[in-house]
């Protein structure tokens, strides 16, 4: 439970951000956001578990990228988010939904230190690899859905500064995990 929890903090300030871009989503459309940072969630250990049992060597090669490239990610998407937030001043544009391939690159990035979570559990069967996993997601699931209202009200107080107050979060998680990921 302490791994789940301590994973969904970067993907629940995400969830901020974007309940932030988007102050008119509808529960379904926050039950996906969820499921897509979930979804990340569960997948990382499991590559990470599958990579300890067959291809080690391949990704300890790749490990000393994965704070570079989070920190790539989410100050691509976070600078975006400034830029349009200023250029597009007014409300209606700026609650326009986060497209997929948006969500998708945000649930890599917070997600990609959880590749690491693979290696503690490496003495797991498939089974029990599996379940951990499930239940990193689920976590994650819930503490993001509390993220993505919290950042909707939050928005909605907000107004127009909404877009790149939430630019500002994903800047800061990325240089967040990428100072953890190189010096600590």
């Amino acid at each position: 439970m302490g791994f789940g929890i301590g994973l969904a903090m970067d993907a629940f300030s995400v969830s901020i951000a974007s309940g932030l871009k988007e102050q008119n989503m509808k529960p379904q459309r926050a039950f996906f956001i969820a499921g897509v940072y979930g979804f990340f969630q569960f997948i990382m250990p499991m590559i990470g578990w599958v990579c300890v049992h067959t291809i080690i060597n391949i990704f300890e090669k790749f490990q000393p990228f994965i704070p570079w490239i989070a920190l790539a990610l989410l100050l691509y998407i976070g600078i975006n988010m400034i830029v349009e937030g200023i250029k597009k001043g007014t409300e209606e544009e700026n609650t326009k939904a986060l497209s997929i391939s948006v969500l998708l690159i945000q649930g890599v990035a917070t997600s990609i230190d959880a590749l690491s979570v693979g290696f503690t559990i490496a003495d797991y069967n498939g089974l029990m690899a599996f379940i951990s996993s499930l239940i990193i997601a689920i976590e994650t699931f819930i503490i993001c859905l509390g993220g993505l209202k919290l950042g909707k009200k939050a928005g909605e107080k907000l107004s127009d500064k909404a877009t790149i107050f939430g630019g500002v979060i994903l800047i800061a998680i990325g240089l967040e995990i990428f100072i953890k990921g190189i010096f600590f």
